[in-house]
């Protein structure tokens, strides 16, 4: 099994630290989430199934690609991702470039996990329809594919039209993944027709049954499993076909690298 490390969980000031001591205790990944911006508005935040807010306007963002180049010059082998980036939200250059740098910095380590997106405001906010969203994250997906592989690319789609350009230079890994995150029939159909692998909300081995069942076989799951109980546990989610478990073994930020050591000393990470 493979542990990633959810940064976006954790106060910004712990970022470099845990990012760093995960890389040294040896889990295979850190993440971070994003948003491009928050409006005001509070009635365009409601989370999906709830009746409050899913955000709060004055919380800080950062530009997770840019962020975890920076991340990449302080470590040196864990692989650096994004759950989830919000590929659709900006032109298919401007994600595709961001990509292809961290990828050429880290020396290819980079993961880039995508998705759809719940919360209207930002789209309202950057001028796009908010019902758009699906299908514009899939063109972009096969649009920032063919400009990380192929040597010129045109294009002419529903929402993206180009006339043929180069782009330069390449991402290191020859297929740099991208996983699909989001739990709706159409985000589990993008993860297994377009995308590398899904990642899942917050789940126990129990409560992602039915989206493997949807998902269907052969597609590398990493799922998000903040109330994994044991060691032992990890055997049952391996034979559901997960790959790579997101864990969070603090309760304060303060205490994230401490637990992070207990944990890789626990589950024999290293």
């Amino acid at each position: 099994m493979k542990y990633g490390v959810p940064l976006g969980l954790l106060h910004p000031d712990a970022w470099k630290d845990v990012a760093v001591a995960a890389d040294e205790l040896g889990f295979e990944s850190v993440w971070l989430p994003e948003h491009l911006v928050f409006a005001t508005d509070l009635s365009l935040a409601v989370y999906p199934g709830t009746e409050d807010p899913g955000i709060k306007p004055t919380t800080p963002l950062f530009d997770a690609p840019a962020y975890l180049c920076w991340l990449a010059g302080l470590t040196t082998r864990v692989r650096l991702g994004t759950a989830v980036h919000l590929l659709a939200l900006r032109h298919p250059f401007v994600s595709a470039r961001a990509f292809a740098t961290l990828d050429v910095v880290s020396g290819g380590r980079a993961i880039c996990g995508v998705g759809a997106g719940w919360y209207r405001g930002e789209w309202t906010a950057a001028g796009l329809p908010f019902e758009t969203r699906g299908a514009r994250l899939d063109e972009v997906i096969e649009i920032v594919r063919r400009l990380w592989t192929e040597p010129v690319v045109a294009h002419s789609g529903r929402f993206y039209r180009f006339p043929e350009v180069a782009f330069e230079p390449k991402p290191v890994q020859r297929r740099l993944p991208v996983l699909a995150g989001g739990e709706s029939a159409a985000a589990l159909r993008r993860a297994s027709r377009l995308c590398d692998g899904w990642i899942s909300m917050p789940h126990t081995v129990e409560s992602i049954r039915p989206q493997l069942a949807r998902l269907g076989a052969g597609v590398p799951v990493t799922a998000h499993a903040y109330a994994l109980g044991s060691p032992a546990e990890v055997a049952a989610w391996a034979e559901l076909g997960v790959e790579r478990l997101i864990v969070r073994p603090w309760t304060r930020s303060r205490d994230a690298v401490t637990r992070l050591a207990a944990f890789a000393a626990e589950y024999d990470v290293t």
